[in-house]
């Protein structure tokens, strides 16, 4: 199963942290990435995201680009590990794009695949994912 790793684009500074919004630089990094993906051989059927507005508003971006589903998934809030994001993946095997938080999309990688590839603002990691 193909996993698209998306940490969320850049954000607003703000308070309370749950409800920073993108920033314009971050609209333009989740556009430029929903693009991307939509491009991809593969592209993602479904978006799963943390329920964080930055996150919310990245996954939006991704699903229109690409016609995903979108699914709000409180488990890939900040804290999300390998296995929560598993959970929330289910039994899907079609292509999924997981928006989520640093440090939480280095620790996955690093669990998934055994190193992390960087997760700027709006970077993403392409996994293929084993059961």
């Amino acid at each position: 199963m193909q996993l698209f790793l998306v940490r969320h684009a850049h954000a607003e500074d703000g308070d309370p942290d749950e409800t920073r919004p993108l920033s314009e630089r971050g609209r333009t990094e989740a556009r430029a990435l929903a693009n991307s993906l939509a491009q991809h051989d593969a592209p993602p059927v479904l978006v799963l995201t943390s329920p964080l507005l930055r996150a919310l508003e990245t996954a939006e971006e991704i699903g229109r680009a690409t016609a995903a589903d979108l699914r709000v998934d409180e488990r890939l809030s900040p804290g999300a590990t390998a296995e929560t994001l598993r959970e929330a993946i289910g039994d899907e095997t079609r292509p999924v794009a997981a928006v989520c938080h640093q440090p939480d999309c280095s620790e996955i990688a690093l669990t998934l695949i055994g190193r992390d590839p960087g997760f700027p603002p709006a970077g993403v990691a392409e996994i293929a994912l084993q059961d």
